[in-house]
């Protein structure tokens, strides 16, 4: 069950490929494309990996993420706003709301499975989307808007949208380092034997639903930053940030893109943010085009894109 797989040496060469396209990729990409909505697709790409963390690790299906997203955006801005917190200690405490809100979330579901952990995760969340309705300084369906993005470590100006971009590429990458280690980690071997046999884990003396709360908090927390990056980058968070409908979304794009992998939720993410910054305008129905293209590749691809791919290489 924690055996190690078998790495196929085509992959090192490709891997490293991969990376350094990527690097020239993020460094490139404002020069050619609107910084503005590049920073909206790194942030949902970095929510997309943080709810795969969950379920790839532990095989939990979460129905609710969106109030650790929406409530870090909300939480950040107000801070920013109205307290006047620096760039820096705005995002912290965005993310230090998510971590909160997903202990306590955590302690509640996690003893619970499939359908059953899924709607518990659904209930919490729409309370948080009530809270978010009702709370004075949400501003209920206005929003919280004009959030300032201040200076980073009081030097750089992140009202310049190149600048905002690099920092916010910055915190993507840190993010989906830290993913890919915990996933590589001790730890993450322990959550996959949970997810595999949690009966053989708890027989081995694993305490299973510590380590299910800790993976469902890290999780939380690493939407949080996605979600306070995304509220200071963008001067708004909405009730759309919290809405079920953004959950429903972040799990089309860990699907979409392989939710078996590590980097196909940001795949997914690209995908799904581009499909509907580019349809908005076209007058079809968005979520009836992004739903006929979803089913369209889970029957193409069962594994999702990256999962695809990377099978047809080992394939090869």
């Amino acid at each position: 069950m924690l055996e190690r797989a078998v790495v196929s040496p085509v992959f090192k060469p490709l891997n490293a490929a991969f990376v350094a396209a990527g690097l020239l990729v993020l460094v490139a990409a404002p020069y050619v494309i609107y910084p503005l909505f590049l920073i909206k697709v790194l942030c949902f790409c970095l929510f997309a990996c943080a709810f795969n963390l969950l379920s790839l690790s532990t095989g939990l299906l979460s129905f609710g993420h969106a109030a650790f997203f929406g409530a870090a955006a909300y939480t950040a801005g107000h801070a920013a706003k109205v307290w006047g917190f620096p760039f820096e200690a705005a995002i912290l405490f965005g993310t230090a709301t998510a971590a909160v809100l997903g202990f306590a979330f955590g302690y509640v579901s996690i003893r619970r499975q499939g359908i059953y952990f899924a709607m518990i995760t659904l209930a919490l969340a729409q309370m948080i989307y009530f809270l978010a309705l009702q709370l004075p300084f949400t501003h209920a369906e206005d929003g919280l808007t004009g959030i300032p993005r201040g200076y980073l470590l009081g030097l750089i100006d992140l009202n310049d949208d190149v600048a905002m971009y690099f920092t916010t590429a910055v915190i993507f990458l840190a993010g989906y380092l830290l993913i890919h280690r915990i996933v590589h980690s001790p730890f993450g071997r322990i959550l996959r034997c949970i997810r595999e046999n949690q009966s053989r884990a708890i027989s081995l003396g694993f305490r299973v639903d510590t380590y299910k709360l800790v993976a469902f908090t890290l999780s939380a927390a690493l939407c949080g930053l996605a979600g306070a990056t995304k509220g200071v980058a963008t001067h708004l968070a909405t009730l759309t940030d919290v809405h079920w409908g953004t959950s429903g979304n972040v799990l089309l794009m860990a699907l979409l893109g392989g939710s078996e992998t590590l980097f196909g939720p940001v795949v997914g993410a690209v995908l799904v943010v581009t499909l509907e910054d580019y349809l908005a305008a076209s007058g079809l129905p968005v979520p009836l085009v992004i739903g006929t293209i979803f089913i369209l590749c889970i029957l193409l691809f069962r594994h999702g894109i990256v999962g695809e791919f990377k099978r047809l290489v080992k394939l090869q």
